[in-house]
């Protein structure tokens, strides 16, 4: 170990932290004897440092200092992490116990940074699947089924993460529960015999009852129509941590419906979230952020609104672009950076969609793309795809004549001539998209998408310009006028 690594280490966490007082209770002597050793064994394998950022852990959530709070949750944990955990699990909480007093709503909070430490560094058992699943449940009902709200305060970037995270171990769970090849017959009868462990409807029973709790959506609806969420937030929704908890919650639902396939209402759960607002909730923590759009983004490729999609992509990461220098100081760097890499091949997609819209076209580079990733991908997908090979062909061919038979044009790509009649449906048919105006995400005005209009009577294509040309000196006069004020303001600055 580096000396001086530990003592920084250390200086982070050693307070002064007093002596907690042994409960006394009934248990049979030599059995709590015998508890008492295995805990004692467990706690000489813990390093003295951990045992005190333990102790300064569990009193800074005592004393709900969010403050400190977020500092050993962002920095000291993952120091002590990469330290003496990278490849092996924290400490079990049956083994801290006696540190922190049997404190069971401390030790619900440390379980779920036990299990996410394993999902995120080792290899969750069934049996590790199974006892996080039972934790979150403690922990949900502890929030929601108290006698009222309860005195607990965390930081907003934990509260978020608990969310995802619940999200992310559902997904997870799905994906290793239909995985039955290596399965053992054991393992198998787990399976079947626990079905309601990680089933869809407690996941979203957890979310629709957090943002019931909380009243989020009529806090956010008061909010929308410029009146004060507090007057709608009653008593749990007034407390931060039910507030932020049922906020984070509607992101998770948005998530949680594009997972199940269902678009529509995964955009629905957006309504009172205005995304084009500065001080919007989830603009607080970044992996929400960025969370928000992606999903918003995919939600639209999926329903084939593809400028509505490119827009989002290209506003989260032009943001992630240009606060990149701040994530390197992030634990969850690798996160966001995976995350982008993901967009710009979802951009991609939009792009050589049929009819999708131009790299080079002015609205798109208004919206700050930057191109080389997303080239890379389309290359990739070109490949892949015929039909994104065959359509700019088809439609270049179309520009240049006002009719042409079916046969001709099929001579011309070397194709069929039933599989340009599949062609030409394809582009017919995504040729209009809705697209987002105002209101809420799910409205939107049909428009055309392509700069032609054809149709197909008998075996004559007859073709009609569709679009009204681009207005690029209204694009160039505007950015004109951005770097005069911006050439202005140098000016002043350097006279003063």
């Amino acid at each position: 170990m580096n000396y001086e690594e530990d003592i920084d280490i250390t200086n982070e966490v050693d307070l002064v932290v007093s002596a907690y007082p042994v409960q006394d209770d009934d248990l049979d002597e030599e059995l709590l004897a015998a508890d008492q050793s295995a805990q004692q064994y467990q706690e000489i394998q813990i390093p003295e440092v951990v045992k005190k950022f333990i102790l300064l852990f569990h009193r800074s959530v005592l004393e709900n200092n969010v403050y400190e709070l977020q500092s050993i949750y962002e920095h000291s944990f993952n120091k002590l992490t990469e330290k003496f955990y990278a490849n092996e699990s924290w400490p079990e909480p049956e083994g801290i116990s006696s540190l922190v007093n049997d404190d069971q709503v401390f030790l619900t909070l440390y379980r779920e940074l036990y299990y996410r430490h394993i999902y995120s560094r080792l290899t969750p058992t069934i049996e590790h699947r199974f006892h996080s699943y039972e934790n979150y449940c403690d922990l949900f009902n502890y929030i929601l089924n108290s006698e009222g709200p309860v005195a607990l305060e965390l930081p907003n970037q934990w509260l978020w993460d608990i969310i995802d995270e619940f999200i992310y171990q559902f997904q997870s769970f799905c994906n290793y529960r239909n995985r039955i090849k290596n399965k053992t017959k054991e393992e198998l009868a787990l399976l079947r015999d626990n079905s309601q462990i990680w089933s869809c409807y407690s996941v979203l029973n957890v979310l629709y009852s957090l943002i019931q709790k909380s009243r989020i959506t009529e806090q956010l609806l008061v909010s929308k129509n410029g009146g004060d969420m507090v007057e709608a937030a009653g008593e749990y929704g007034s407390r931060p941590l039910y507030k932020m908890l049922g906020y984070f919650s509607i992101v998770g639902l948005l998530r949680v419906h594009c997972l199940l396939g269902d678009f529509t209402l995964a955009l629905k759960m957006m309504d009172n979230i205005e995304l084009n607002k500065k001080q919007a909730l989830f603009a607080r923590v970044t992996a929400c952020h960025v969370t928000t759009y992606y999903y918003v983004g995919f939600a639209y490729m999926m329903m084939r609104r593809y400028a509505d999609a490119i827009k989002a992509f290209s506003h989260i990461l032009t943001f992630i672009n240009r606060t990149k220098q701040y994530h390197t100081r992030s634990y969850q760097h690798d996160q966001i950076n995976k995350k982008g890499d993901q967009m710009y091949a979802l951009l991609a997609i939009c792009f050589i969609s049929p009819n999708g819209p131009n790299l080079e076209d002015p609205e798109v580079i208004e919206q700050g793309v930057t191109f080389e990733p997303v080239q890379h991908y389309t290359k990739i997908f070109m490949a892949e795809v015929q039909h994104s090979i065959l359509l700019p062909t088809l439609r270049s061919y179309l520009k240049l004549y006002t009719t042409m038979g079916n046969a001709k044009l099929a001579s011309f790509l070397e194709i069929e001539p039933e599989q340009l009649r599949t062609l030409l449906m394809m582009a017919k048919m995504r040729s209009r998209q809705i697209k987002w105006v105002e209101g809420t995400l799910l409205e939107g005005e049909y428009q055309g998408t392509s700069d032609l209009d054809f149709c197909l009577k008998q075996d004559m294509i007859h073709v009609s310009e569709a679009k009204i040309g681009r207005r690029y000196g209204d694009w160039f006069l505007r950015n004109i006028n951005k770097f005069q004020d911006i050439l202005g303001g140098l000016e002043l600055s350097s006279r003063a």
